[in-house]
């Protein structure tokens, strides 16, 4: 979903025939159909409105329906943030096409205001034009003041640059569930259901999917099923018969976009757990996963809860330290072992990273980055433990360090470190982020032999002969072409050997204090990870440009879609994304030399920048944000035609 063919996403302007141009009511009363390419629309509220669940609900149907899409979830730390107060606003943005796309948008056409809060907190993203529906009844003097309102904004003539569409949204709702047992409060909750349904209405999604997902999530309480239900249907119903709505719109499938197969919506967390499944049946072993709850990598705890019945064991560990330890011995006695965490579980899970380089097991370190230091911004996203995942360690003990760059592409990344993992025998640390782990984007399901084999052979017997001729099984005597180890599981007769974190001799195992053995150890150590064995880097450059655009992780849709701008401009710039940071591809030092200028984005202070320059001695221009928001297209787009204007 993700190919390099020039595409009108995100073209300034590009939309001819967006909400609100050249409007016309329509006196009698008939219902105008206006066809877009493309459209972001913004749920905001409190973090108790349910935003979420509303803008996952119409990124399902839309999902179903066939378009293209990318989301971005946004809401605060805490579980029940001030009711009506800036930092309590919780949001959720779809953009969806009916071609291929790549970032959440640089800016919303529609937005959805359930409060005052959510208006101010998201008024400035808007454009000229831009659609705002408000939920006039909670437009209070209190909710007014407590967001520094004197006047209202629906009044003072502020908002006459946009298309306003005042309703009662909790009014409305209120009185289409009078036939329900229900008090006001309780009738209240469901008016994000009626958000969902006029939307719904008005961009002609699919309905059928959310009223079976409603029927399923309450069906302990049919009360509030029927509710949830007749809101929702209330809101479309809304939509379809008033005369404050007299268009509506229409987003084509993006067929053409995607290669033929299977497609579903999910997200990056969903994406690793379903990857770190299929990496154990693809390798025939059982999967482990010993983790401490943290945002935001929790889901994949979650998920992979679900799946016993493929082998997988999860274990909720009393903290951080006792989850990678479980991991460890669960890859000490064979099976794909995984641990989850964020940047501070990683600070605590160091040592035991540490031990696993010693003990030259497979292991994979999932690390879902957010903002730091400390607990810093727990639901904002951030990319700033690259260096923590290259050098957090005592002594000399380097991992590999891979990261995927789409949600969809957090499944490929899995199978990828489990390969590197199973067949170097070493620690992996993968590096997700909150923007992909909770934003979603359609995905194709491999068909199973697109899979890799990922089948390793345990140690069976003796592997070495002594001068007497005596067979014996040293346990680190290593593979000629990975310098892997042998994987010894306890118990195997014959295999009995030491571990621990002490030095060890070379093929022996036996514990070593000798100097010379501990520098051949760090070294040979150090060589398996530099022999790792990874593709080549790829160059997007069709027109010879000179100035690179080098990217990792999840900046990759905004660093495309900007080039992308550019590229239709009339601009000739080349663009590159690693995947893989330790080692990096063998040809990245011959690519950097090609070119003039290297400009490297990154959501941190220049981590992968200050790599670049240290390995490669190129002056490569680190352009940064550290504002637990992703890059907007827009923005890197401009500092991109700096870079190349000099």
């Amino acid at each position: 979903m993700t190919s390099q063919v020039s595409s009108p996403e995100e073209q300034p302007g590009e939309r001819v025939d967006g909400p609100g141009a050249g409007e016309q009511r329509n006196p009698a009363g008939v219902k105008d159909v206006r066809r877009l390419d493309r459209v972001i629309i913004r749920f905001a509220g409190d973090s108790g409105d349910g935003m979420q669940l509303t803008g996952d609900r119409f990124t399902s149907e839309t999902a179903s329906f066939g378009n293209d899409l990318s989301t971005l979830p946004n809401f605060p730390a805490e579980i029940r943030a001030p009711a009506g107060t800036l930092p309590g606003v919780s949001s959720f943005q779809l953009h969806f096409a009916d071609h291929d796309i790549l970032t959440p948008g640089d800016a919303p056409d529609v937005l959805v205001a359930m409060n005052p809060a959510a208006l101010r907190a998201n008024l400035a993203d808007l454009p000229p034009g831009a659609e705002i529906i408000v939920n006039t009844d909670e437009f209070t003097r209190r909710a007014l003041q407590k967001v520094g309102y004197a006047v209202s904004p629906l009044e003072d003539g502020s908002l006459a640059g946009y298309r306003l569409h005042p309703v009662p949204l909790t009014t409305l709702t209120v009185e289409a569930l009078q036939e329900f047992e229900l008090s006001r409060k309780e009738a209240e909750r469901s008016k994000n259901m009626f958000a969902l349904g006029l939307l719904s209405w008005m961009y002609h999604r699919p309905t059928a999917g959310t009223e079976e997902f409603l029927q399923k999530k309450f069906a302990r309480r049919p009360v509030i099923a029927a509710a949830n239900l007749a809101a929702f249907r209330a809101g479309w119903n809304f939509g379809e018969t008033t005369e404050d709505f007299a268009v509506s719109y229409e987003v084509a499938p993006a067929g053409a976009a995607f290669p033929p197969g299977t497609y579903r919506n999910i997200s990056g967390n969903l994406a690793l757990a379903y990857g770190l499944i299929a990496a154990s049946r693809q390798a025939d072993l059982p999967l482990y996963l010993g983790s401490y709850p943290i945002t935001p990598a929790s889901d994949i705890l979650h998920e992979l809860s679900r799946h016993k019945n493929f082998g997988v064991r999860t274990f909720q560990a009393e903290d951080e330290i006792a989850g990678i330890g479980a991991a460890l011995g669960a890859a000490f006695g064979g099976a794909l072992a995984v641990t989850t965490t964020s940047g501070p579980g990683v600070a605590l899970k160091s040592e035991t990273i540490g031990l696993a380089v010693s003990l030259e097991l497979p292991l994979l370190v999932v690390d879902i980055q957010r903002g730091g230091p400390s607990t810093g911004l727990p639901t904002k996203t951030e990319q700033a433990d690259l260096l923590q995942a290259m050098f957090g360690r005592n002594g000399e003990a380097p991992v590999p360090v891979i990261a995927p760059r789409t949600a969809a592409d957090c499944f490929d990344v899995a199978l990828e470190a489990a390969r590197i993992a199973l067949a170097y025998r070493t620690p992996v640390l993968l590096l997700s982020d909150g923007y992909l782990a909770n934003g979603s984007e359609p995905w194709r399901i491999p068909e199973p032999e697109e899979l890799p084999d990922l089948r390793v052979q345990f140690a069976q017997g003796p592997n070495h002969t002594l001068d007497d001729g005596t067979e014996v099984f040293w346990p680190y005597k290593r593979d000629p072409h990975t310098l892997a180890r042998p994987w010894a599981v306890p118990g195997t007769p014959g295999l009995e050997h030491r571990i621990g974190g002490i030095e060890k001799q070379d093929g022996t195992g036996h514990i070593s204090y000798d100097p010379a053995n501990h520098d051949f150890m760090v070294r040979t150590r150090q060589a398996k990870i530099d022999g790792i064995e990874v593709p080549d880097l790829a160059v997007d450059d069709p027109h010879g440009a000179r100035t690179l655009v080098l990217g990792w992780g999840s900046t990759y849709g905004p660093i495309t879609a900007a080039v992308r701008r550019l590229r239709a401009a009339g601009t000739a710039i080349a663009q590159a994304h690693l995947r893989h940071l330790n080692p990096f591809p063998r040809n990245l030092g011959e690519v950097l030399g090609r070119y003039d200028k290297v400009v490297v984005p990154e959501m941190n202070l220049g981590q992968l920048a200050t790599l670049i320059r240290a390995k490669y001695l190129v002056d490569a221009r680190s352009y940064t944000q550290v504002n637990g928001m992703p890059f907007k297209a827009e923005q890197l787009a401009t500092a991109f035609k700096e870079a190349i204007d000099g």
